[in-house]
Order: structure tokens, then C-alpha cells, then sequence
């Protein structure tokens, strides 16, 4: 099942399409409607990287930048991270701006809460 999107009226299209399959729940969902939600999404993220140009100019290159863009994307500020992952506001502070190194608890905490590859973390620790 291949699916193409080739006008912003067919991305919209998609795009409603997309949210009233999310709106059932992925577990009310059967196998097919998940394969197509997957091939929609899949095809609308295309669509947004290379038609309307929302891909990132630049992929990060060190923790600190994936964990700037993963804050942008959800919205959260260095006092809410730092509420979620559990630790203080000043250590989150200090390291986002080089002046400390992530510690084992902070990348744990951004890994689960900012869904960071493990891997990323680890490599660029």
C-alpha cells in the first residue's frame, strides 16, 4: 500500500484522515488501519520535509543540541524538563549550557521523558 502526496490539498486530506484514525485509539484500530495510518504518516512526514521544508537544517551533533530540539518539539521550558526527569532546575541549567556534564540520572531522564535514542546519548556522553 503506497501512498503519494503531491498538493497541500491532498496533504490536508491525509492529514484528517490521520487524526480520525488517532482518535480511535491505536488499540481500537485493526491491523489494516494501522498499516495505512503508518503509510499516511510516513508519506505526510515526506511531504513536510521536503514540500513545505520543516525538516531541520541540520541534524544535532551533541547531546545538548538533540535535547534544545526535542524541548522545541514538545514545548517544554528547562523548568518543566527539569520537573519531569526529576531533578533540580539549576543542574538541568548548568548543563544545558556547558557548564556541567550530563551525569547517568539526567540522560537516563531526557532518554525517557525527551525519547532520545539511547544509543545518541551514549555516544555523544
Amino acid at each position: 500500500m503506497k501512498h503519494e502526496i503531491n498538493s497541500k490539498k491532498v496533504y490536508h486530506e491525509t492529514m484528517l484522515a490521520i487524526y480520525k484514525l488517532m482518535d480511535k485509539g491505536e488499540s481500537n484500530l485493526s491491523a489494516a488501519e494501522l498499516k495505512k495510518l503508518a503509510t499516511m504518516a510516513t508519506a505526510a512526514e515526506k511531504y513536510e520535509d521536503e514540500v513545505l521544508g520543516l525538516k531541520p537544517k541540520k541534524n544535532p551533533e551533541n547531546i545538548i543540541e538533540i535535547i534544545e530540539l526535542k524541548m522545541f518539539e514538545n514545548k517544554l521550558t528547562q523548568t518543566k524538563l527539569a520537573t519531569e526527569i526529576g531533578l533540580g532546575q539549576s543542574k538541568v541549567s548548568e548543563i544545558l549550557s556547558g557548564k556541567r556534564k550530563p551525569d547517568l540520572p539526567f540522560l537516563k531522564g531526557v532518554h525517557k521523558v525527551l525519547k532520545i535514542d539511547a544509543n545518541f546519548l551514549l555516544e555523544h556522553a
